[in-house]
This record gives structure tokens, sequence and C-alpha cells, in this order.
């Protein structure tokens, strides 16, 4: 496998907590392992979004304490980056908080105290496709992972960004992830995020039928 091809395949992380110093250390620790490069950290849950929107991460660890609510944070990510995986590593063991985030969306909730070890572990399983929680906080709760916050009924490409309408914009124009890239200024891999991203928010397979739906609510006339 190429350097290009590793970098590629990397799973990329976004960390947003307000204790710059617990921050750097877990930065120091993911970046130690050879599948995960942290590509972003803010303090707030406003850098929280931000970084989550430019980035699209694979996985976004955020603090339930910090500036502007973690749980807020987490409530806007996955509504706008339905593809990243939210994880809550958070001192907290309150059970409000704890459902509270699993009705965001959280596909984890981990206590700070954990072993760098387990960290580890239970990244690489929510990276699967798998939840946690931890034992001590009643497991059984993982049910609410199935029922995230109730949103208002909207049309699906109501949902969308701004920066993923330009990209839809694109796909209904019929552009490769390269030319929507020059066009927006963005990397191909950027866009190709991106574009799973859209995928997902408007329940279609591919491109061709979210170029179809984009003609079919008159995106181009918005």
């Amino acid at each position: 496998m190429s350097d290009l091809e590793r970098a590629a395949s990397k799973v990329r992380i976004v960390i947003a907590d307000d204790h710059a110093l617990f921050r750097d250390g877990l930065a120091t620790i993911l970046s130690a392992e050879t599948e995960f490069e942290v590509v972003g950290q803010g303090g707030s849950a406003a850098d929280a979004i931000r970084l989550a929107r430019d980035l699209l991460p694979e996985i976004i660890l955020l603090d339930i304490d910090m500036p502007g609510s973690g749980i807020t944070a987490a409530r806007e990510i996955a509504n706008d980056c339905p593809v990243t995986k939210i994880v809550m590593l958070t001192s907290s063991e309150d059970d409000d908080h704890l459902i509270a985030a699993l009705k965001t969306g959280s596909r984890a909730y981990i206590l700070k105290g954990v072993p760098a070890r387990e960290l580890i572990r239970i990244l690489r399983t929510v990276q699967s496709g798998e939840s946690y929680v931890p034992p001590s906080l009643a497991a059984s709760l993982l049910v609410e992972m199935a029922n995230p916050a109730h949103k208002e009924s909207k049309r699906p490409i109501d949902e969308l960004t701004e920066r993923e309408h330009q990209i839809l914009e694109g796909l209904a124009a019929g552009l490769s992830n390269k030319e929507i890239g020059e066009k927006l200024f963005l990397a191909e891999k950027t866009v190709k995020h991106y574009i799973t991203n859209v995928l997902q928010k408007l329940h279609v397979r591919n491109r061709v039928e979210a170029a179809l739906l984009a003609q079919k609510n008159s995106f181009k006339d918005q």
C-alpha cells in the first residue's frame, strides 16, 4: 500500500473538549495508532459543529460539559453530517446525560477514566458500525439508539447545508468529483465525503438518483 493509499484509508477523527491538556493528550494517543488520524481539534460546541461540517470526519469525540454543550453540538452534527459517528467522551455518569446523548444519535458514551487501550477498542467497534455505553450506566439504554430525537417533517432536500446544495448542484449538472472539487475549491476526497453525506440525507443509493431527485424538486430553480 502506498503512503497516499494508507493516508486515505485512515479513520479521520475530530476532538472537541475545552480542556486543552486532555485534548492534546488524547490526540497523541490516537495519532499513535496507524489506523487513526486526528484532523481537527476544538474547545466548544461551535468549534465542533464547524469542524464537523468542514471536515466531515468519520468520528467526532465530544465532551458534554464544554461551552455551548456537547449535546447541542451532537444534535447539530447528527442532522448536518449523518456520515460522522458521534462519540461522547465525558466524566458525567448522569443518566439524563446518557439518555440525552443517545437521543441525539450518538454511537457511544465513554467515561474519561477508561484506559487508553479500551478507548481504542471502543472506537474501532464504533467505526465498524456498533454502539457502546458503559455497563455501569445500564446497557439496556442502548435501545434509545434506535430512537433519535424527533425531527420536524421536511423534504430531505431541505435538510442539506449550503455546501451540500452546491455539491448536489454539481451532481445534477453531471460533473465528476474532480470537477466539483475544482469548481468549489475542495479536495476530491472532501467532495467524496460530502457526496456520501448527501446520499444518506436524501435516502438515495447513488449519485444518479440524487441528481434525479434534485431535478424533481426543481433544485436548479431554488
